[in-house]
């Protein structure tokens, strides 16, 4: 129970920490003495991410105060049961005396046997890898390998990243290649696959999203896109539930981040003084990891035959007014093999 309990003096960032690690969608918000002050939902911060909060900012005044409770003395599993279905809510506190939490009541401990009980998006959805770089950040490496071939674990990265998809039950895949382009196709051709994979070959580099541009008509519901490079522990069913009810057109995953500059930096006066010394100062942002959920109307306004970047390729969404969405995630919700230092890291995380 003690990893669903959470003080309102918290940051966006612990919550979605704690949430990860809790592997529930809300988490019960008390005070010091475990007395119930509200619920607190990955949606209600989601919202709160959209109106400009940030990782630093606390949870206080983002959780439900008037959240759903059970007393102790008198509830039954058929009570809690009911609740669950009519309310559509993921948690139910139980309490006694002064309200303090005494256990929780989880949807999924309830229905054991029906996972995925309220979405089902995913695993009609397709999924479009880039994998056409040349991954410079992974020489030598990549002098002789595709960046998605690079070996974790004796498993190349690309592997790694189909899994994940494949856990949602996701089987249509289709692969953008541009650099050694035959050696990526040989691995799949060699392994035998079940899965339904299509190569779309591009004839010259075209930036992280312009071999998208292939695609028109051959995509007719919203579908997945990821780096080649990213490996995400996430969702998929979630994010494709997120990204449909919000009403988004794009949805990118970002993630909660904390960097340090090891510095003093230093502020100064107009007429270039100092003014003020700031030890190692601390930046918490959303970092876009390279995963995201699109509609396929957006597919044609990609340029056909010119390089396009997902952050040019957004860029002309946006003022297309078209709505794009934010789905933020921990910092330890994914991995990033693009360059060795991430590399290495990766090798022990995916033990």
């Amino acid at each position: 129970m003690k990893n669903l309990l959470i003080k309102p003096n918290s940051n966006i960032k612990d919550f979605l920490k704690q949430l990860s690690k809790a592997g529930e969608k809300c988490l019960v918000v008390v005070d010091k003495a475990n007395r119930l002050l509200g619920t607190l939902s990955d949606g209600d911060v989601r919202k709160a991410i959209l109106k400009g909060k940030y990782p630093n900012d606390t949870i206080n005044g983002l959780y439900q105060k008037k959240s759903t409770f059970l007393e102790k003395s008198n509830y039954s599993l058929a009570q809690a049961k009911d609740i669950f279905i009519k309310k559509r809510i993921d948690i139910i506190p139980v309490v006694e005396g002064s309200k303090k939490v005494v256990d929780i009541i989880t949807f999924n401990t309830i229905f054991k046997n029906n996972k995925n009980t309220n979405y089902s998006h995913s695993f009609l959805a397709t999924v479009v890898i880039m994998a056409g770089g040349k991954g410079t950040r992974l020489e030598p490496f990549t002098n002789v390998l595709p960046k998605p071939l690079v070996p974790i674990n004796d498993k190349p990265i690309i592997e790694h990243i189909v899994e994940k998809f494949t856990e949602y039950k996701v089987s249509n895949f289709f692969i953008i290649l541009n650099y050694k382009s035959k050696i990526l196709k040989a691995f799949f051709k060699e392994g035998k696959t079940k899965l339904k994979l299509s190569f779309i070959d591009e004839t010259k580099p075209l930036g992280t999203a312009g071999g998208l541009s292939f695609l028109v008509g051959k995509i007719k519901k919203p579908f997945f896109v990821t780096n080649c490079d990213t490996i995400a522990k996430i969702n998929f069913d979630d994010l494709m539930h997120f990204h449909i009810k919000n009403g988004n057109h794009l949805t990118l995953v970002a993630s909660s981040k904390e960097h340090i500059i090891p510095y003093g930096t230093c502020t100064l006066t107009r007429k270039g003084h100092l003014k003020k010394i700031i030890e190692k100062p601390k930046f918490d942002f959303f970092a876009n990891i390279g995963v995201y959920v699109i509609n396929p109307n957006l597919i044609k306004l990609i340029p056909k035959g010119k390089a396009c970047d997902m952050t040019d390729f957004i860029n002309i969404i946006k003022k297309q007014k078209k709505q794009v969405g934010v789905y933020p995630i921990d910092d330890e919700s994914w991995i990033d093999v693009g360059q060795w230092s991430e590399y290495h890291k990766a090798i022990d995380r995916l033990i």
